[in-house]
């Protein structure tokens, strides 16, 4: 006699597929929390502050390749297409009708989901790498098209043009970067607050079926190819909003800067390298790699010397080899074993 659906909801969340963190973590998240509202405060200098904004930009973009790589299991290597539509769409708005970025926002973030679902429905039925093939080349189609685009300004881009009388309506401010750093957090928060509710929610926990079970998921009726669907749509929403920011941050845009393959591998790299699947892995990876193209930047000029890709590659072996499931699986398996030492 098969059990009832209620009954089978309250088992599964009795025993949770995602199970609590250690004690210490919450702790510590306390904690972060506050030291990062404080922060701007007592680190004063701008490059402190841009460090931070390009720590949650990035954790954005990790988290949004979480999404798609590790909660319902496809490797997409055509994140960058959304980062692009999102920048895209919020600076045309405002160049050729005033828009607020604000409206941008959300305009992108649509429109990028809107993308999603009309990429993802033909190609989300391919497993392995065929679908990371396929977004690869969808990627770069985009910045092709975009380069050739002559009304939004072709390879040449676009340039915002200066406003300083109305800041927040133009999401321009030229005096300080206080305003970029809390905006940069807080989108961090909503991006991370939504994955928190995603993965304890219906829709997340047949998302990890398919992803560790898809045969055994399908059984039980659910659409896989929908599924994925509908995280590649969360997905790109998510990396659209992290393009608008960054338009409104650095005022210049053009389809080599947005639409690059290493906006795709970034995040990809971050993810992979704090844990792909968890919520914080993606947070992890980006504050341990930001900075560290951020400075290499500045002790070797230019471009870094390509030292920080060096050192990319070289943790992501290490991560690959000694801990598959990446830096926060390790932190959270030694508070563990502590934590059982002092039962």
């Amino acid at each position: 006699m098969a059990r009832e659906p209620d009954a089978a909801l309250n088992e599964a969340r009795a025993d949770p597929v995602w199970p609590a963190p250690p004690p210490a973590f919450s702790i510590m998240g306390l904690a972060l929390v506050a030291a990062l509202a404080v922060y701007p405060f007592i680190f004063t200098g701008t490059f402190s502050h841009h460090v931070m904004i390009m720590i949650f930009l990035h954790a954005i973009m990790a988290q949004s390749w979480n999404v798609i790589a590790g909660m319902s299991g496809q490797i997409s290597l055509g994140q960058a297409v959304f980062f692009g539509l999102g920048a895209y769409a919020s600076a045309t708005l405002y160049i050729k009708w005033g828009i607020t970025p604000w409206l941008g926002l959300f305009a992108g973030m649509a429109i990028s989901a809107l993308v999603a679902a009309a990429i993802g429905i033909p190609t989300l039925r391919l497993r392995g790498h065929y679908f990371a093939i396929a977004t690869l080349i969808i990627g770069i189609s985009f910045q092709i098209i975009f380069q050739r685009w002559e009304w939004i300004g072709a390879a040449s881009g676009i340039w915002l043009p200066i406003e300083r009388a109305t800041p927040w309506f133009s999401l321009q401010f030229h005096a300080t970067k206080l305003p970029y750093y809390y905006l940069s957090f807080g989108l961090c928060a909503i991006a991370f607050a939504t994955v928190w509710l995603l993965q304890r929610s219906r829709l997340g926990m047949r998302l990890l079926a398919v992803r560790d079970e898809p045969q055994a998921a399908q059984s039980l009726g659910i659409d896989i190819a929908w599924h994925k669907v509908i995280a590649f749509m969360i997905s790109g929403a998510m990396m659209a909003a992290a393009g608008t920011f960054f338009a409104q941050y650095v005022l210049v845009i053009d389809p080599d800067r947005v639409f690059n393959l290493e906006i795709s591998v970034l995040a990809l790299l971050m993810a992979v390298l704090g844990g792909a699947g968890t919520l914080w892995g993606p947070a992890l990876g980006a504050a341990i790699l930001v900075p560290l193209s951020e400075y290499t930047r500045i002790w070797f000029g230019g471009t870094g010397g390509a030292i920080d890709l060096l050192i990319y590659g070289v943790l992501i072996l290490l991560i690959c080899v000694y801990q598959p499931r990446g830096l926060l699986a390790m932190v959270t398996e030694r508070l563990r074993r502590r934590g059982q030492r002092h039962e």
